[in-house]
C-alpha cells in the first residue's frame, strides 16, 4: 500500500483542503475494504473512514462527517480521502489499510485490518 498526501506534503491552514491517496495495487476492489485511520500526537489510533464495495458501505467517524469524503477509482486501484474544512485537531499521521476479511465492517471498527500503509503526516495550522 502506498499512501500519499499530494504535492504539498500534507501541510495546510485551518479551513483548507487536502486529498490523500492510497494506491492499492495487487488487491481486487470487489473483495476488500479500504479504510483510513489516523493517530494524533498523544492519542490512540482512530478510524476515520472506510469504503467497501462488497458490503456496500462507506463509513465516517463522527468527527469528520460532512467534511471528509472517501471515494475510489477502480481503474487506478486508488482510494482517496478528500478532506475539507480542515481543523487543527485533524493533525495526525494518516494511514490507509486494507481488509480482506469476512466482515469489513468489523475489521474497520476493530482496527483489525489485514494490510497497512506507512502513513503520511497531515498538519493543519491554525
Amino acid at each position: 500500500l502506498m499512501c500519499s498526501a499530494g504535492v504539498w506534503g500534507g501541510l495546510v491552514q485551518a479551513g483548507g483542503s487536502l486529498r490523500l491517496s492510497c494506491v492499492t495495487s495487487g488487491f481486487i476492489f470487489d473483495d476488500y475494504a479500504v479504510g483510513w485511520f489516523r493517530r494524533a500526537p498523544g492519542k490512540e489510533r482512530e478510524g476515520v473512514s472506510c469504503i467497501s464495495r462488497r458490503e456496500r458501505f462507506t463509513l465516517y467517524a463522527d468527527s469528520v462527517k460532512g467534511r471528509f469524503t472517501i471515494s475510489s477509482d477502480n481503474a487506478k486501484n486508488t482510494v482517496y480521502l478528500q478532506m475539507n474544512c480542515l481543523k487543527p485537531e485533524d493533525t495526525a499521521v494518516y494511514y490507509c489499510a486494507v481488509a480482506n476479511s469476512v466482515s469489513h465492517y468489523y475489521s474497520f471498527y476493530s482496527g483489525s485490518m489485514n494490510y497497512w500503509g506507512k502513513g503520511t503526516l497531515v498538519t493543519v495550522s491554525s
